[in-house]
């Protein structure tokens, strides 16, 4: 399969023109997500519109897929376009900071997979620098932003890799946002943990706390469970 193509179960990404192709973060947070009863749905920094894609796969909510990267949105609404369900996803050019300035409503689940790098060495390439570092979306305005947004009820999902995990939960605590679901990604059972997966609401409830290793060793032979969460969109392992 071509890099700049990847294909899933009820759709296909083309992804030639988006700074960041589809990986295994954007696909775990996806398949993660219990998205039972949401009817409105916001993805941050939607990329090639894969989250979105798998948000619809799932439900029969409406989405809002936002990005700041003129080109991934072209491609996403290509992607989208191409889809079981052009009708229910709708795309816009725009940072969450504009968004939350005029949106006047709520949703019932928030995703995303965030650019999270601080301080960090950046390449040469400016559109993957937007995707990848946390310069036009610090975690202080994503948590204050998305806090506005979200319905009394919903649901905040997304994807750090653990060290940044930290600091993201802590500023979410401190504004009211109360983790109430966490699973912990790595790659072998030997390995360091590498990302989690969290879920935050505005109501404080008993947190669920699990652990997913992908691997059974390091020969990319996967792990049942990771192959069970993940069964509905690869084509295959």
């Amino acid at each position: 399969m071509s890099a700049d193509r990847f294909e899933f179960e009820q759709f296909t990404i083309n992804q030639s023109r988006c700074a960041m192709k589809v990986g295994t973060d954007a696909v775990l947070l996806g398949a993660w997500i219990q998205i039972e009863g949401a009817e409105s749905i916001l993805d941050i920094g939607t990329g090639t519109g894969v989250i979105a894609l798998m948000m619809a796969q799932k439900s029969t909510a409406m989405i809002t897929a936002i990005d700041i990267d003129g080109s991934a949105c072209e491609q996403s609404k290509e992607n989208i376009g191409n889809s079981p369900w052009p009708d229910r996803i709708k795309v816009l050019n725009e940072s969450l900071q504009q968004f939350t300035i005029y949106n006047q409503h709520k949703f019932d689940l928030i995703v995303s997979n965030p650019p999270y790098f601080v301080d960090a060495y950046k390449s040469s390439e400016e559109a993957r620098n937007q995707a990848r570092h946390a310069d036009q979306l610090p975690f202080n305005e994503f948590i204050n932003c998305a806090k506005l947004l979200l319905h009394e009820k919903g649901k905040i999902c997304i994807i750090l890799p653990t060290r940044e995990s930290i600091k993201f939960r802590e500023l979410a605590a401190a504004n009211q946002l109360y983790l109430t679901r966490i699973m912990h990604i790595k790659t072998t059972e030997y390995k360091d943990e590498k990302r989690q997966l969290l879920q935050f609401e505005l109501i404080n409830k008993k947190l669920v706390d699990e652990t997913l290793v992908i691997e059974q060793d390091e020969r990319h032979n996967y792990s049942k469970e990771y192959k069970e969460l993940t069964k509905d969109f690869y084509l295959s392992f």
